[in-house]
């Protein structure tokens, strides 16, 4: 196997405000993969991100103004290069000495390589909590363990992502989107453990918004994968419900009534949006046509 510093690599670094972090980021990629493509998307900074990027001789896209995280990273994979991606946060918390585990494990096989953090290296008991829960839901989704699903810190082969590039928001789910998606196909995934640093600066991230984020996840994990395997359990919830009720006004009241009816109804409503959803999911993973 060829040593990871003389592979084609490209490093895809989205930026926002990260002038601090990037003094010393930049330099220690650039010591270890001095033949690497390093790309920054400088997200509509206002500090100064760009010029410490021309200080150490990177590949830089500005942004006029911030399009998100998914937005940055997709104007990274356009503009890349080489066939091996690797995603990282500009804030510190991925440490480049990783790099060369991900690349190694790649090319054992793999179609992505995810770094995957402690449950010390979340950002916040929240973070943590919430992060649980979307592993421990798309796991039962997936049909195999996914130990990190929201983890940015991944090296990918190039080809692969960019079939799917048209599904990843311009937000912050594109870890999941993207995972999502390479379970869907069948391609290669694995985890490999990574010690997560203290982010330096101001996080992009709030509580509050997280809160709508989080449900917005639940319901993207079901849909990219397999919304019938979502959708179908709350169907037969229902289903349940409407029985049940229906047994007892029929025995204490003698008589069918309209929230048995709603019920029952209801669960027919979700089954038909399950398999709806089921066919045109289908459809977006058809091939893309190549220009």
């Amino acid at each position: 196997m060829a040593n990871s510093k003389d592979l084609p690599i490209s490093v895809i670094i989205p930026a926002k405000n990260e002038e601090n972090s990037l003094r010393k980021l930049l330099p220690e990629i650039n010591k270890l993969l001095p033949t690497a493509e390093i790309i920054v998307i400088n997200d509509g900074s206002t500090d100064n991100t760009r010029s410490v990027c021309e200080e150490n001789s990177v590949r830089t896209i500005n942004n006029p103004y911030s399009k998100g995280n998914g937005a940055a990273i997709k104007s990274g994979v356009r503009a890349a290069k080489n066939e091996i991606l690797v995603c990282m946060d500009a804030d510190g918390q991925h440490k480049p000495d990783d790099i060369h585990a991900l690349i190694e494990t790649l090319h054992e096989g793999y179609d992505m390589v995810v770094g995957a953090r402690s449950r010390t290296g979340q950002a916040s008991a929240w973070r943590a909590w919430a992060n649980n829960f979307y592993n421990k839901l798309a796991s039962w989704m997936v049909g195999s363990k996914v130990v990190d699903l929201t983890s940015g810190f991944r090296a990918v082969r190039a080809d692969k992502f960019r079939e799917f590039i048209h599904l990843m928001p311009n937000g912050f789910s594109y870890p999941t989107t993207s995972t999502m998606a390479f379970f869907r196909v069948g391609y290669s995934v694995t985890y490999i453990p990574i010690t997560a640093g203290k982010r330096l600066g101001k996080s992009h991230i709030h509580i509050f918004k997280d809160g709508v984020r989080f449900l917005l996840i639940i319901f993207k994990i079901g849909t990219l994968y397999s919304p019938l395997k979502l959708f179908f359990p709350l169907s037969l919830l229902h289903l349940a419900l409407g029985v049940s009720y229906y047994a007892y006004t029929y025995i204490t009241y003698d008589r069918f009534t309209n929230m048995s009816a709603l019920l029952l109804t209801t669960s027919v409503l979700i089954f038909l949006i399950g398999l709806v959803s089921e066919q045109i999911t289908g459809l977006i993973y058809q091939p893309q046509k190549k220009e």
